[in-house]
């Protein structure tokens, strides 16, 4: 299946799951910010993409909840130290890490997670 493809299928069901229109869709647009997902959505988002592509994603894989949960070296002030973007980059080999390196406020993380990083993350599933 070629990127292009798994794009589209990846659009039509954030269209359908978050209620948005397909021109919304777009590669850099952000689930929670551009798109307007909640919480509860990313159950619903994982469910249909498992259901599309056939797939089995283990959760938390794809939405990580809590990856800095109980370790205080991950976080410091508010900003995921080196140790907390390694910890990234092991738990999210598919996000592109570019951009939030620059600016690693936690306020960003929710950034990370764009159409793009979907696309990414089922090529990988995939592959």
């Amino acid at each position: 299946m070629t990127k292009d493809e798994i794009f589209g299928k990846v659009s039509a069901t954030l269209v359908e799951a978050l209620n948005v229109d397909d021109d919304q869709v777009t590669p850099t647009s952000t689930l929670q910010g551009d798109l307007g997902a909640e919480s509860i959505d990313f159950l619903d988002i994982v469910f249909r993409l498992e259901r599309e592509f056939n797939i089995k994603i283990p959760r938390g894989e794809l939405f990580p909840e809590s990856i800095f949960q109980g370790d205080p070296d991950f976080v410091k002030d508010g900003k995921v130290t080196p140790k907390g973007i390694a910890e990234l980059e092991a738990k999210m080999p598919y996000a592109d890490l570019g951009d939030f390196k620059k600016d690693p406020s936690l306020e960003n993380i929710s950034n990370l997670f764009t159409v793009e990083l979907i696309v990414r993350y089922i090529q990988s599933k995939l592959a």
